[in-house]
């Protein structure tokens, strides 16, 4: 599998970023902003090392962790008050999450298929 080449990891990335910078125009109430912050730069630091190191299937789950800790923050931090915080938790981790769950497999194979040599 090529690097730098798999979309799943490249919208991984782009909800991650969206997440991180949606502080900027979003109401923040309670945990919010750490929250968003924290889960959206861990986004972008795993897809962008899914992306540099593709067939690393313990990656891809340490990512859907991560996605679904994105989903379930808005409960987490107390903020679902906070509108356009909360569904933009909701929307970019469940992108994330569903788009990680894809991927899991090609990795899984590539994995299987190719052997890194010494």
């Amino acid at each position: 599998m090529t690097k730098w080449y798999r979309w799943q990891d490249w919208v991984t990335v782009a909800a991650g970023l969206f997440t991180a910078v949606a502080v900027l125009w979003t109401r923040q109430e309670n945990m919010s902003m750490t929250l968003m912050l924290a889960f959206g730069g861990l986004l972008v630091v795993s897809g962008l090392i899914n992306l540099a190191m593709p067939g690393t299937p313990a990656m891809e789950y340490v990512q859907a962790v991560l996605a679904a800790g994105l989903v379930l923050s808005p409960w987490l931090g107390t903020y679902t008050g906070a509108t356009g915080a909360a569904l933009t938790s909701w929307i970019a981790g469940g992108v994330a999450l569903v788009v990680t769950a894809a991927a899991i497999k090609p990795s899984t194979d590539v994995r299987h298929t190719y052997r890194v040599s010494h």
